[in-house]
């Protein structure tokens, strides 16, 4: 009997060397700008070719500016390091003949958003990007995870990758959620269980009855930060919903599509699989979360009050400390006594269209609190923000007093313009609030896009019901 993890790492082990690390074969490979330079200037020195071309999709992400236009081209990028990666990318992928969707394509996006809407993200495969959040593409039963640069090298040129084989963990979400609690409150609830290290050394896959229910987007969602849960790896089994968006997205011909589903359909846990660790979480019982803190974990109910030293084993005391005070939250009681200044809505965790439908429907009608001094949205994707703009979900935006930009990793990582200010704090709908995440000595308070949209509106935050 075998775990999803454990099938698809059978179906693409190529050999087990005697330190234990195995040889594992890659069917998708995405690429950025950040992580690849080196990598390409590698297989330069050693008169390397990519093994397998159409293996491989490229586009820039973490570094472009989101207030583009229509003639934008790499060559306007205001911060010469952004430019220099964004022009290496062009100039690598057209050496070596990768597919790219570049900056000025209307279907360049964040790597994690553009790969499975486009169709190059399909069940059953092995996929690596050199980003931590490519775990992403789990929730399509594959097997996906983050590289660093010597490993993009490695991949571009053997299409395969030197790993060692992780444990399996199993997180059964069950029940229904309340009204305003959604797949982000969800996954920031197990992080606050199990902490950022609950799953080092593990994939986990997530399975339960809210899983069966749940679309894409929002499996998307938790997959991608099983990463902040400390796993390598998050997946979720094929079913009925996944095959629908793959048909919907991908280019394959109805033939085709029918015999690949055949297989498709196996890529389940066995009924008696065996699971290293095992958690049950009651979804029903849930409310909308928010981080308190500079980790993921330091999360709380909305309305809950934000722990003290006495709330915290005496070895995390220290920890406490250093946050409260990066926070500036050495007089708050509950996260409804802080007053924020930005609110971004984006990310590849959360700048899909449901995310953005989510945002819009609490928004629609009303005005950007005067407290905030600037919030923005940024589309996950060219095609997301089309798809916004048909369904009108920008002037929604717009008439409350959002800032509607062009697609690109933004404020979630200070590495393009979109930067907090010092001591700036800002609703995020990214995945991380470590200090300096957003921007220097920047605070940043994870929560969902329904939250973050209610945080502008009201400058704190709020009860969504």
């Amino acid at each position: 009997m075998k775990t999803l993890y454990d099938k698809l790492w059978d179906d693409h082990l190529v050999q087990t060397y005697e330190s234990k690390e195995a040889l594992v074969y890659i069917d998708r490979h995405y690429l950025h700008e950040v992580t690849s330079p080196q990598a390409f200037e590698g297989l330069r020195h050693k008169n390397l070719s990519p093994w397998r071309l159409n293996a491989n999709v490229a586009t820039p992400d973490h570094n472009v500016p989101t207030t583009r236009g229509d003639s934008f081209k790499a060559e306007s990028i205001e911060d010469e390091i952004s430019k220099i990666q964004v022009m290496e990318l062009d100039k690598n992928c057209n050496e070596f003949k990768i597919l790219q969707f570049d900056i000025e394509s209307k279907e360049q996006g964040i790597v994690h958003v553009m790969g499975p809407e486009l169709g190059y993200t399909l069940p059953g495969m092995t996929i690596v990007c050199g980003d931590s959040h490519t775990s992403t593409h789990g929730a399509f039963g594959c097997l996906a995870m983050g590289i660093g640069t010597s490993e993009v090298e490695h991949v571009l040129a053997t299409q395969c990758l030197k790993t060692s084989k992780l444990q399996n963990m199993q997180v059964l979400f069950q029940g229904k959620p309340q009204e305003g609690v959604t797949s982000k409150d969800i996954v920031l609830h197990l992080i606050k269980l199990i902490g950022t290290a609950g799953g080092t050394g593990h994939a986990i896959e997530f399975a339960g009855s809210y899983i069966d229910s749940a679309s894409m987007e929002s499996r998307m969602t938790i997959c991608n930060m099983a990463i902040e849960a400390g796993a390598k790896v998050g997946l979720i089994a094929v079913d009925q919903t996944t095959l629908n968006y793959v048909r919907e997205h991908s280019d394959m011909t109805q033939e085709d599509f029918e015999h690949a589903q055949n297989f498709w359909t196996t890529l389940h846990s066995d009924e008696d699989a065996i699971f290293n660790k095992k958690i049950i979480i009651d979804v029903g019982t849930l409310k909308p979360q928010v981080t308190w803190g500079t980790s993921p974990e330091m999360t709380v109910d909305f309305d809950e009050n934000i722990p003290n030293e006495s709330d915290v084993p005496l070895d995390q005391v220290e920890n406490l400390k250093l946050a409260k005070m990066y926070m500036g939250l050495e007089k708050a009681t509950t996260l409804k006594d802080l007053s924020f200044d930005r609110v971004f809505i984006g990310s590849c965790t959360n700048s899909r269209i449901e995310d953005l439908r989510s945002a819009a429907s609490v928004i629609k009608g009303q005005k950007v609190s005067s407290n905030i001094i600037e919030a923005i949205v940024v589309p996950g994707s060219g095609l997301v923000k089309a798809q916004a703009e048909k369904e009108g979900l920008d002037k929604i935006f717009e008439d409350a007093g959002f800032l509607w930009r062009d697609p690109g990793c933004s404020m979630c990582l200070g590495m393009n313009p979109d930067q907090l200010k010092p001591y700036e704090r800002c609703a995020s709908t990214s995945n991380r609030n470590f200090e300096g995440r957003q921007g220097n000595l920047g605070r940043t308070h994870l929560m969902s896009p329904m939250m973050a949209a209610l945080t502008a509106i009201n400058g704190i935050i709020t009860d969504p019901s």
